[in-house]
């Protein structure tokens, strides 16, 4: 993707992916979200009913995640946006610290990830994922 073409939204999604797969700390999520934000989880393998957070219960389960990943990493497949709504579709793969399923230590999980992003002020403010994870069990 060429960056000039992007939009500022999309630029942020970007950015927003890579610090995911670079992240030290649950505290770096902060400069991207808006401080009223939510994040909506559909249901899904790992998620068994729709989940709501808000900023700080993204951060405790940033923190958590940290504990199951040694290292995660997002393949843009797609990314349009309409006004402050930016819609990513992506490859995930997360590297595990731990087993799942039939996936040992350090073997590969793959999701594929539709998410929707919607900004307020340069932030993101609602972030909805639809994950569909390849078979762990």
């Amino acid at each position: 993707m060429n960056k000039s073409e992007l939009t500022a939204n999309e630029n942020t999604v970007i950015e927003f992916l890579k610090m995911l797969e670079n992240r030290k700390s649950s505290k770096e999520p902060d400069g991207f979200y808006h401080p009223d934000s939510q994040q909506i989880e559909f249901p899904n393998a790992l998620t068994k009913q729709r989940t709501t957070r808000t900023l700080p219960e993204l951060k405790e389960a940033s923190d958590k995640g940290s504990k199951i990943l040694t290292k995660e990493s997002y393949e843009i497949k797609n990314l349009i946006s309409v006004e402050n709504t930016v819609v990513l579709e992506c490859v995930w793969r997360g590297t595990l610290a731990m087993p799942i399923g039939n996936i040992g230590a350090n073997g590969q999980m793959t999701a594929y990830f539709a998410q929707v992003f919607e900004f307020k002020e340069g932030k993101i403010f609602r972030q909805r994922n639809y994950d569909c994870f390849e078979p762990f069990s």
